[in-house]
C-alpha cells in the first residue's frame, strides 16, 4: 500500500507530486532541488552549496520516513552541466559512507526554477 511522506524539514512540494512516497519496504524521494526548508533558493550558489541542500532535502524526508542516507539503495543526479560533475561529486560522496549507493547522474538542459542540481533517492527500510 502507497503512503505519503511529507516534512517541514524539506521544501513542500508546489506541484501534483508528494515529497515522498513509501511502501512497506521502499521509500522513493521527489527529486530535491537546492531550495531550502523556508522557501530561499540557491539557483545562484555554487554547485557543492546547492548539492548539499538536496542532499539535506534528501535527508530530510527520508528521515521523515524512517530511513536514512545508509539505507539509499539508487540515487539519480540531475546536472544542467555535466562539468559541474566533479565538484557535485565531492559533495554528495560526504553524505554516505564506504559502501555508497548505485547512482546515476545525468546532463539534462534544464532543470526547475533554473537550479544547477536535482537529486532523488530510493532507499529501503
Amino acid at each position: 500500500m502507497k503512503r505519503i511522506v511529507s516534512t517541514d524539514a524539506a521544501p513542500e512540494a508546489v506541484g501534483a507530486y508528494s515529497q515522498a512516497t513509501e511502501t512497506d519496504d521502499l521509500v522513493f524521494t521527489a527529486g530535491q532541488i537546492p531550495l531550502t526548508p523556508d522557501g530561499e533558493l540557491l539557483d545562484n550558489a555554487a554547485i557543492d552549496v546547492q548539492t548539499q541542500q538536496a542532499l539535506e532535502n534528501v535527508e530530510a524526508v527520508l528521515e521523515e520516513a524512517g530511513a536514512g542516507m545508509d539505507d539509499v539503495l539508487k540515487v539519480t543526479v540531475y546536472l544542467d552541466d555535466i562539468d559541474d560533475f566533479d565538484e557535485m561529486n565531492d559533495t554528495y560522496g560526504t553524505f554516505f559512507d564506504d559502501e555508497p549507493p548505485a547512482r546515476s547522474a545525468v546532463g539534462v538542459e534544464d532543470l526547475p526554477k533554473g537550479v544547477g542540481v536535482e537529486i532523488e533517492a530510493i532507499a529501503a527500510k
